[in-house]
């Protein structure tokens, strides 16, 4: 691999969401900061949104480790459950045993024994759901039962929801309108702009052991985000190829060529670039027909 190549003691671009890799970015950290602040105020319902490898598993995972005590957490991230397979999900994650025949009701039973103990002992019992756009309609109803376990001071359980655009589409459902009022706080992860592309992709070689900031040209960065359009999956995937095309003709800096051939090999930005096409194809085409209707046509009366 280009590990010794490029002087460097771990894979800068993994795809793997590793928490050490966190880069500080405005939005990632105002979507943390807001995630951070809702919680301490003990809100019920909040939403985390953002396209496709925006980073909201990486902060997902990020929130699990600074959430400090009193906050116990329980993770779910795969959500395609029904009503009673959430029940038991949430009291698998929180060690709550329950007999093989458990029905739904009993388990729900158990929950609610178990938020009480909880907020008599002080903890915050927070719920994350990740990928949050996949729950079928009527387990985000049994989710919104979950929150009516309350004290007369405070929510027995707080529910943080990660997912993309479509969670959005789903919470405009009339069936779950009493959900969607139960969200106070959200957050829309955008993609990365130019300058903190660079930023991003400094502080990943920084991390792997890099300590030149000028492995990639200036071009280089330029091409990375117009290929990856600002999305972290996307330039981790192009930087990686980049660097192994850059290794493979001994070269010790990566140009705008490595980015382009990485763009090339990946399917993502290939359709990017053939839907990019059709639309200037499309714009040109507009503007000629225009332009013979206006030749063509009799000149209109003063």
């Amino acid at each position: 691999m280009y590990l010794q190549h490029f002087g460097l003691g771990q894979l800068p671009f993994n795809l793997t969401p590793d928490t050490e890799f966190f880069c500080d970015l405005p939005s990632h950290r105002e979507a943390l900061n807001v995630l951070l602040i809702a919680l301490q105020s003990g809100e019920g319902f909040i939403k985390i949104t953002g396209p496709v490898g925006a980073g909201k598993t990486l902060l997902c995972r990020k929130l699990l480790n600074e959430l400090p005590p009193p906050f116990v957490t329980a993770y779910l991230p795969n959500p395609q459950l029904s009503p009673a397979g959430l029940h038991y999900a949430v009291a698998d994650e929180l060690g709550i045993e329950y007999p093989p025949n458990c029905g739904q009701s009993s388990a729900l039973t158990l929950i609610h024994a178990f938020l009480l103990a909880a907020a008599s002992r002080g903890d915050k019992i927070v719920l994350i759901i990740d990928e949050a756009q996949a729950m079928p309609l009527e387990t985000l109803e049994k989710l919104r039962l979950l929150t009516n376990l309350e004290t007369e001071k405070q929510k027995l359980l707080q529910i943080v929801l990660f997912g993309q655009a479509e969670l959005d589409q789903l919470l405009q459902k009339k069936s779950i309108r009493q959900l969607r009022q139960r969200i106070t706080f959200s957050y829309d992860l955008k993609p990365l702009n130019r300058a903190q592309v660079k930023d991003y992709v400094l502080h990943r070689l920084r991390i792997a052991g890099n300590t030149h900031t000028d492995l990639l040209s200036g071009l280089a960065i330029f091409a990375l985000h117009r290929y990856s359009r600002g999305i972290p999956r996307l330039l981790n995937i192009l930087a990686h190829k980049a660097m192994l095309a850059a290794y493979g003709k001994g070269l010790s800096r990566i140009g705008w060529r490595q980015i382009w051939l990485a763009a090339r090999d990946t399917d993502a930005t290939r359709e990017q670039e053939q839907q990019g096409r059709f639309k200037y194809l499309l714009i040109g085409l507009l503007l000629l027909s225009g332009g013979i209707y206006l030749y063509f046509s009799p000149s209109l009366p003063l």
